[in-house]
């Protein structure tokens, strides 16, 4: 079995080999687990910046704070407001126009600042098809089972917020664990 926590022992092909489940609660009610396939041919800095996070625990606890159906939730915030980075600092931006890795339904990018080389630990996960971000973010994995807890935390309502994005109950990420496949 591999160790997720050893992020410099992995080879590429324990991160291909990697799936990141996300138990998500939406009002403190269980909504199912997100599955989602890590992409490091597109991205590797990205993916294993993201594998320490989930196998340190990071995301454990942690909010969705943006949310905007139809286009994405946004989490990951040590703060929960979008204005927090993690304790491993910034990463180069990984940006892609290859379709493979288009930002579709499903698709985990990075979120960042206006600085391309911003991302940290917020993540964002698109709820439909966002091609105006290929080539400016960092896609670096897909949905590969839980539609129906995506379509929970983005059918939420929302007010507030800069865009009147934050959801009005609290959408959790229960825990986040890094296995590899069966």
């Amino acid at each position: 079995m591999t160790d997720y926590t050893q992020i410099d022992n992995l080879s590429d092909e324990d991160l291909k080999n990697a799936l990141i489940d996300l138990e998500v609660e939406v009002g403190g009610n269980d909504v199912g687990t997100i599955t989602l396939e890590l992409w490091p041919d597109a991205a590797p800095a990205t993916v294993k910046n993201f594998v320490r996070y989930a196998a340190e625990g990071f995301y454990d606890g942690k909010g969705f704070h943006r949310v905007i159906p139809g286009f994405m939730i946004q989490g990951g915030c040590p703060q929960g407001t979008g204005t927090g980075s993690g304790p491993h600092g910034m990463i180069p931006g990984e940006f892609s126009e290859d379709s493979d890795y288009a930002h579709e339904r499903g698709v985990i990018s990075m979120a960042r600042s206006a600085d391309p080389n911003s991302a940290s630990c917020q993540f964002f996960i698109c709820h439909g098809a966002a091609d105006f971000l290929n080539g400016q973010y960092a896609a670096f994995g897909k949905l590969v089972e839980g539609d129906a807890a995506l379509d929970a935390v983005a059918s939420v309502a929302t007010g507030g917020g800069g865009e009147g994005s934050s959801p009005a109950e609290k959408c959790v990420i229960k825990s986040m664990k890094v296995r590899g496949r069966v």
